[in-house]
């Protein structure tokens, strides 16, 4: 199994990204965000540039909060991570099972 990134250029980055949580949330400053822990132990967040992707790659039931930039760069300072991965597809076997 390998990991698959998309490599987006800064410039081409929406304003905004559609960012995988751990539960639905009513507010963003509610959210928890389910990073991944890759195979040489570092913390990775995840970030989609659009809804369809997020729902490619981690499904349809994956909660997730859209978020400007800038707050995710304030995110970084509150809880820092080693690597950022833009519309990674997460194979089936690896992603969480949501209970409706």
């Amino acid at each position: 199994m390998s990991d698959q990134l998309t490599y987006v250029e800064p410039e081409r980055i929406p304003p905004v990204l559609y960012v995988p949580c751990v539960d639905h949330v009513g507010a963003i400053e509610d959210a928890q965000f389910s990073y991944r822990e890759t195979r040489d132990g570092r913390l990775a967040f995840l970030a989609y540039t659009s809804l369809d992707r997020l729902h490619n790659g981690l499904g349809d039931e994956q909660p997730w909060v859209l978020m400007p930039l800038a707050a995710i760069n304030a995110q970084y300072v509150h809880r820092p991570w080693d690597l950022t991965m833009l519309d990674l597809n997460v194979p089936r076997n690896r992603r969480p099972e949501w209970s409706s």
